[in-house]
């Protein structure tokens, strides 16, 4: 059997209910995201429910696209996003089984892909 430790995450950052500042569907910290470094992402609910997961080489910009972008696969869900996790995990290989095993551990709510059925 494999053993997977799940990184502490690097980021969090939580939605505003009434921001003063700039923002992107509530969120006021996307500075506080790593430009430049790759990892894993995960989004969450108010109830604390695992919403979707994403890796990217670029993490800010990559979380960004998904609260702006038409083809999304949380963009008819955005409002839910409570909570944004962020993993720094420079190692391409070691994001995708991050990613995958996040998916199918935890159930993430709006991952199709990746996700390992019981037949």
């Amino acid at each position: 059997m494999i053993n997977i430790t799940i990184p502490t995450p690097d980021v969090t950052i939580t939605k505003q209910t009434a921001p003063q500042l700039s923002h992107i569907y509530g969120f006021t910290d996307f500075h506080l995201i790593s430009r430049e470094k790759g990892g894993i992402f995960m989004f969450y609910n108010k109830s604390g429910e695992l919403l979707f997961v994403g890796k990217a080489r670029k993490l800010r910009p990559r979380i960004k696209k998904h609260f702006e972008d038409t083809v999304s696969v949380i963009k008819m869900h955005r409002d839910e996003v409570t909570k944004i996790e962020v993993c720094i995990v420079e190692d391409p290989v070691d994001r995708d089984i991050y990613e995958t095993y996040i998916i199918n551990k935890f159930k993430a709510k709006y991952n199709v892909d990746k996700v390992f059925r019981d037949w």
